[in-house]
């Protein structure tokens, strides 16, 4: 009979910022001051939205102004202008933002009054918009964005089309920041079209577009997308920019981690050399420094242990003298360290390394964000999982999972953290508590519409070799059954994953006296093999054994039989699992 198989994780998740290859810019311009349309040509840059700027404003100081009107009033057509300079000004200030708001809402009455449907009330709206953002009301923000783009008709000339651009790329912001990535991306997208459009295909400001669609892509952890943007990107910085400029490193950092994430560690390793002698040319030793840390994951990747250290070490002394020794970056160093150590079998070192990095996060600097603290706890956990200390790594990933749990734009990583925390409570055998953390997860990856990932056929199937050792084997079944569709869409069918679930899916029929349903999926789990593998493999012969097994009693009664057939599967499982405890488990990351 075929025992239950855990799908690993696929293995391009290794954890990533992505915010270092994000670029910035001034604000854009608010109103169309002519009618040439060169403003709106200026919108077509990707800078800082008004999303940007407001939620990253900083109070200066406070403006006096009290204005109290009738709805009539509004009918001014000098009103709208100066209420949205009121509103941003009342931000910039840090003053209330509902004031702020009020304000940004009146002005976009006032210009639908006054000329109804256009620029002017378009532009009014992506303020709005932003304001609601940074009261964290993105639904209200989602809905305003949208009208923003409805107002503009390409109808009435060229300025209505290019000011639907950084509409939707603030829409796509919004989408970002509650999670939902395909909703971005899309929106992204069709801000690129629109500025191809315009500018054309090897415009710089295209390339800004293109990168951006690049990190979105990897984010989402679709790489060959990922990949065709910054290709795009890196052939017009090379076609525009100076020899290279910073432009071109930053680039070349992005085509390393999707190289990376690919496997393809040779190309990424070329690209961050040639992005580090960008920075060292141009004097820049943080940064320097941070790519040494890329390329020494590189290196870990290769087995190539001794420049790993030599990397790692390299980067971890300029951190020390730049930023100070309670710094994360330095805290970052020692989980790679701790890394290293564990898979050289240095223990002890490993320990002593991840110790380090805690007492970092424990007491961490004033500028240290709850993102960075939740991933490095995150990170630390995988190890200390791997050294056998079980109940160390699911504190820590309680710990994340607490910092995480009550900031917006963050339920993909904490459906992430909740994932690999049902890995830990089922390896120990906790399986009530891994069927209710991974059925969290599942709800949260749900809700971020990011049902047809790899990841989430991942997540599903391990819920229901939880549901399996309870004895749940209706739900089991159900859960399997959408793990097949999705990694068969994500994968193919004849993919190893694909093939694992097919395994546990065989098994669970069997037990629940689905014979012929277990004996179909056993012979084509068995054709795959044999074709892929030979058939003097062992394990063909295995496949062989299980299916002989199931076709001798076809046709039986299956009350006890499929009983003693559950508690083979599930013993089977266990001694596999066992096996596999040595082995350092992935990270779960979306």
């Amino acid at each position: 009979m075929p025992g239950l198989v855990s799908v690993e994780n696929p293995s391009h998740t290794r954890t990533q910022l992505l915010g270092t290859f994000f670029s910035e810019g001034q604000d854009q311009p608010l109103r169309k001051e002519n009618s040439n349309g060169s403003e709106l040509r200026n919108l077509l840059k990707r800078t800082q939205s008004p999303l940007n700027s407001i939620l990253r404003s900083k109070p200066t100081k406070k403006i006096p102004v009290k204005v109290t009107m009738e709805e009539p009033s509004l009918d001014n057509p000098d009103l709208g202008p100066f209420l949205l300079k009121l509103a941003r000004d009342t931000i910039a200030s840090g003053d209330n933002p509902n004031k702020a708001l009020d304000y940004a809402l009146r002005a976009s009455k006032s210009f639908e009054r006054c000329s109804g449907p256009g620029l002017e009330l378009a532009m009014s709206l992506h303020v709005v918009a932003a304001i609601y953002s940074r009261l964290r009301r993105f639904d209200e923000a989602i809905s305003v964005l949208k009208r923003s783009i409805e107002v503009l008709d390409v109808g009435y000339g060229s300025d209505h089309s290019l000011a639907k651009f950084p509409g939707y790329m603030q829409l796509g912001d919004t989408y970002s920041m509650i999670g939902q990535l395909d909703r971005s991306i899309s929106c992204y997208e069709s801000g690129l079209k629109i500025q191809i459009e315009a500018l054309g295909d090897l415009d710089p400001r295209v390339a800004e577009t293109c990168r951006y669609l690049a990190e979105a892509n990897v984010q989402a952890m679709q790489f060959d997308e990922a990949e065709n943007f910054c290709k795009r990107t890196l052939e017009i910085h090379r076609e525009y920019s100076s020899p290279a400029s910073p432009e071109e490193a930053a680039d070349r950092r992005l085509m390393a981690l999707i190289c990376d994430a690919k496997g393809d560690y040779e190309s990424a390793l070329e690209h961050l050399i040639l992005a580090s002698m960008v920075m060292i040319a141009n004097g820049q030793d943080n940064e320097v420094a941070a790519i040494d840390v890329s390329i020494g994951d590189i290196y870990l990747s290769l087995c190539r242990f001794d420049e790993a250290v030599f990397a790692y070490q390299k980067a971890l002394t300029v951190f020390k003298s730049t930023r100070g020794e309670n710094h994360t970056s330095v805290a970052s160093a020692y989980i790679r360290l701790a890394d290293l150590y564990f898979q050289t079998g240095k223990l002890r070192e490993s320990k002593s390394y991840c110790e380090n990095a805690l007492r970092i996060y424990s007491n961490p600097l004033p500028s240290t964000t709850a993102e960075e603290i939740a991933s490095g706890l995150t990170e630390i956990s995988a190890i200390y999982k791997a050294l056998n200390e079980s109940e160390e790594a699911l504190n820590l990933l309680q710990k994340a999972v607490k910092i995480l749990e009550n900031f917006p734009g963050q339920h993909g990583t904490v459906a992430g953290i909740e994932a690999q925390m049902g890995v830990i409570f089922y390896m120990v055998g906790r399986y009530a508590e891994a069927r209710n953390s991974f059925g969290s997860a599942i709800t949260k990856i749900r809700a971020n519409g990011e049902r047809k990932s790899a990841f989430f056929g991942v997540v599903l199937n391990q819920v229901g070799l939880a549901c399996v050792q309870l004895y749940k084997l209706s739900e089991a079944a159900t859960l399997f059954e959408e793990a097949k569709e999705i990694l068969e869409q994500e994968y193919g069918s004849c993919h190893l994953s694909t093939l694992g679930v097919y395994s546990n899916l065989a098994a669970t029929y069997d037990a629940m006296g689905r014979v012929e349903d277990a004996i179909e999926i056993l012979e084509y789990i068995l054709k795959v093999r044999e074709e892929k593998l030979g058939t003097a493999n062992p394990d063909v012969d295995d496949e062989k054994k299980r299916l002989s097994e199931l076709l001798k009693e076809a046709g039986r009664i299956r009350s006890r039989k499929g009983k003693k057939s559950l508690e083979n599967l599930l013993d089977s499982n266990s001694h596999k699992m066992k096996k596999e405890g040595t082995k350092r488990w992935p990270r779960f990351g979306l």
